[in-house]
């Protein structure tokens, strides 16, 4: 494992403690668990972007086009 040294203003020091004791991990876990919760955001961000540059609208609206038409079932409004 890699050590690194951060420097952070106190007052997100505290933010980060009190939320790290809420949820009842050491600061080092919150942070590591923070970190990984921005990669997997990036990455997914990163993975539908390129999918979506694939997508062909043409295509899109044709399956659309099949969808029936009506009104919404109750609850669905």
């Amino acid at each position: 494992m890699t050590t690194l040294n951060l420097t952070l203003p106190n007052s997100i020091h505290r933010h980060i403690q009190e939320m790290a004791d809420l949820d009842g991990v050491p600061v080092s876990q919150f942070i590591m668990s923070a970190v990984i919760e921005k990669i997997s955001a990036l990455t997914a961000e990163s993975y539908l972007r390129t999918r979506s540059d694939r997508a062909d609208p043409a295509a899109f609206q044709a399956i659309l086009a099949k969808v029936p038409q009506r009104a919404p079932l109750a609850g669905d409004e």
